[in-house]
């Protein structure tokens, strides 16, 4: 089994594509205990308190969400709803993914086995239940202004995994609200059960429109499934992530935008008027004087 004790980087990422700036912090263990001290850097990195308000908000300034308070109905074997977290709890994230839906681990002393029916593969940060996909490694977490259908965005994202022990199999890739990519980075190896923490925070303005999480290779099917016996198979833990906002003028920023383009066709016509007049009395020197507009 591989392990890697516990590293804080608190690093410039530059992406070859946009030069975009982000202050990363990541690091993986064996326990929770191993990568807390990255968590909490993030945590305050981002801003706000250390108790949790409504929503999962903390101060207006970062959310998170551990998964814990999904009730039974939501959890393994049942899916949960990909906008759970912007409607029955609202924290401004709404999940897609190119499988079947998401699923949330089942707590001990229920009918379906905890840990996705893998307790030889998973441990959890914060008790007790985990979160995946289905029938995909891909998550991507779109941004909404908390509670309604209004485009957000956030400037931080991190996020907590566990079992990775491939490298480069996991990672998540940031992009703007153009979809052009604007920061990527693999999860560190932890080795079987042990637990990985990545995440990033903009340091010159980005905005991040969605988040598209890669879990390891491997797929869960239905608890107690996988996708195949071989591949590593990666689940996630705790999200954290900036307060998210719109992305949408306010309308007075549209309002001055609108009379601004006026402005600018006004002056464009009067300059067009002038160089038509000028041209009349150059090309035709010895016709008739007209009234010409200022």
């Amino acid at each position: 089994m591989m392990r890697r004790f516990t590293i804080v980087a608190a690093l410039l990422a530059f992406t070859a594509t946009t030069h975009a700036q982000f202050t990363i912090f990541e690091s993986a263990g064996a326990n929770a205990a191993a990568i807390t001290p990255t968590r909490d850097a993030f945590r305050v990195a981002v801003g706000g308190g250390a108790v949790a308000g409504a929503n999962g908000s903390f101060g207006g300034l970062r959310r998170e969400i551990n998964w814990d308070g999904v009730p039974d109905a939501f959890a393994d074997s049942n899916l949960l709803p990909a906008n759970f977290f912007n409607v029955n709890s609202p924290r401004g994230v709404v999940f897609s993914t190119p499988g079947t839906g998401f699923l949330v681990s089942a707590n001990a002393g229920g009918a379906t086995p905890i840990l996705f029916g893998f307790p030889n593969d998973f441990q959890v940060f914060s008790a007790q239940r985990l979160f995946t996909a289905v029938n995909s490694n891909i998550t991507d977490v779109n941004f909404f202004v908390p509670g309604t259908n209004v485009t957000a965005t956030t400037t931080a994202f991190g996020l907590i995994f566990t079992d990775v022990e491939v490298a480069g199999l996991t990672h998540v890739d940031f992009f703007d609200l153009n979809n052009n990519l604007i920061f990527s980075r693999d999860a560190l190896v932890g080795g079987n059960q042990a637990l990985s923490f990545l995440g990033a925070v903009a340091t010159g303005g980005e905005q991040i429109g969605r988040v598209r999480i890669t879990s390891g290779l491997n797929t869960i099917v239905s608890n107690g499934v996988l996708g195949n016996p071989i591949d590593d198979v990666v689940v996630m833990d705790d999200f954290l992530y900036a307060e998210t906002i719109s992305a949408v003028p306010e309308p007075a920023t549209l309002a001055l935008t609108g009379i601004g383009l006026v402005a600018i066709g006004a002056y464009g016509y009067r300059r067009h008027r002038r160089r038509r007049g000028t041209r009349s009395r150059t090309v035709r020197p010895t016709a008739p004087r007209l009234e010409s507009p200022a």
